[in-house]
């Protein structure tokens, strides 16, 4: 398999977080998304979105979208497993899944933010508030959503990471990395720590993929 991406790209980075926890090897090619390389034809014919990731199948078939790839990994190699057993669990973990990759991250990715300051002449100053803003509004519910859950635990569903968590810890790194104060998240934070000191996680983290 041949996963396209990019180091700090939040959605890359959960596949390859996915990829560790499987235990699956892969080849990686580094895009550059700010020269633009995701965007050139030779990509288009592999994403005709012009988006990382995409994983390239060994007979040939692309996938997209990371949490479409994370799924069918789920299915094909089962274990660990990334979704709870029970339909109730399962709803749970997409739920949370989907509050960050639908509700937070599409608002703060690049595509967005250079449009901010491409076409609207937003300076740094105004794309980081912008960035806080929406991560802020969505981790709010998030921590609120965690804390008053009994199925959470050491982990977004209880003691093992699941595909939330996996989508969790590349946001968290994205909120540090616009230096966004995270003292009214404990328990995200405690959550994320819990994640980083797998093995997985630090071996996917974007300065190991420079």
């Amino acid at each position: 398999m041949i996963l396209y991406g990019h180091a700090v790209s939040s959605a890359s980075y959960r596949v390859r977080i996915a990829l560790g926890l499987k235990r699956l090897q892969v080849a990686t090619v580094l895009l550059d998304l700010r020269a633009g390389e995701q965007r050139l034809e030779e990509f288009l014919q592999i994403n005709s979105q012009g988006l990382v990731p995409a994983l390239k199948l060994d007979d040939g078939a692309v996938l997209t979208q990371s949490v479409a790839i994370i799924e069918y990994l789920d299915e094909i190699y089962p274990q660990p497993p990334l979704l709870p057993q029970a339909p109730l669990g399962r709803a749970r973990v997409r739920a949370l899944t989907q509050a960050i990759t639908c509700d937070v991250h599409p608002l703060n990715n690049l595509r967005v933010l250079k449009y901010l300051q491409d076409d609207l002449g937003q300076d740094q100053a105004a794309r980081d508030t912008w960035y806080r803003h929406w991560v802020r509004l969505g981790f709010d519910a998030l921590e609120r959503w965690l804390v008053r859950d009994s199925a959470t635990g050491r982990f977004c569903h209880g003691d093992a990471p699941t595909l939330a968590d996996v989508c969790l810890v590349p946001q968290v790194a994205n909120a540090r990395r616009v230096s966004m104060p995270l003292d009214a998240y404990p328990r995200i934070v405690g959550i994320d720590a819990a994640c980083r000191a797998m093995p997985e996680f630090q071996a996917a983290a974007p300065d190991r993929k420079t």
